[in-house]
């Protein structure tokens, strides 16, 4: 089941030998919405995330998981695909990129991760919290990107990103990267060995909408 749902997830990764930013593309897509709760002390207390896939991929899926070919998943059928994407995804972080004042920020493995089937798509619904107490820096940064480029994951509109808690003296902001300036601000790594790193890159990483916060230090 891992090895299957892997394939989906991880094709692009296996099989470049080399790639150019142009020839680097998505073949699976999914809007998101991400849920920031902030404690009163500043620190993260949790993200909220959902993810919605598209009709091609979720309709791959369905015939994947299901056993009895009813055309439908069953309890049974959407706990096994829930596990198997939590083991396929969990090697990357869940596809979760958060930075605190330019240093990246290990995440903890979500304690629940669901899959659902609505309108006819896939949708992979989960929380999760930082491995260790995570207090809002100068800038931290939260957003969803696919390391192995096979994925994109994306916020649709701003307001797909929702923060409860903000503190006072902090501001936020959705980025959303243009993809001429992050190559050309990423020229220096954007080698032959960059690209055939096997556990996959930082590239979509580079064009990956983020929110950002920022606070004023108080010493």
């Amino acid at each position: 089941m891992h090895q299957r749902f892997a394939v989906f997830i991880g094709a692009l990764a296996a099989g470049l030998t080399f790639a150019t930013p142009a020839h680097v593309h998505p073949h699976v897509f999914a809007e998101a919405r991400l849920d920031i709760t902030i404690k009163p002390d500043g620190t993260v207390e949790k993200l909220g995330h959902v993810w919605r896939f598209d009709d091609l991929f979720s309709s791959t899926v369905l015939v994947e998981f299901d056993k009895n070919a009813d055309m439908k998943l069953d309890e049974k059928e959407l706990a096994d695909l829930a596990t198997t994407i939590s083991q396929s995804i969990s090697e990357y972080d869940y596809f979760q990129a958060v930075m605190h004042d330019g240093k990246n920020i290990a995440m903890a493995a979500p304690a629940h991760l669901m899959a659902d089937f609505q309108n006819n798509q896939l949708l992979i619904i989960f929380e999760s919290t930082p491995k260790q107490p995570l207090k809002l820096g100068k800038k931290t940064s939260f957003g969803v990107y696919d390391p192995t480029f096979y994925t994109a994951i994306d916020y649709v509109n701003d307001t797909d990103i929702h923060v409860t808690g903000l503190p006072a003296g902090c501001t936020q902001k959705v980025v959303r990267p243009d993809p001429d300036e992050a190559i050309a601000q990423n020229q220096g790594t954007l080698t032959e060995a960059f690209f055939n790193d096997p556990t996959g890159t930082n590239m979509s990483k580079i064009f990956a909408t983020r929110l950002e916060i920022e606070c004023a230090q108080n010493g």
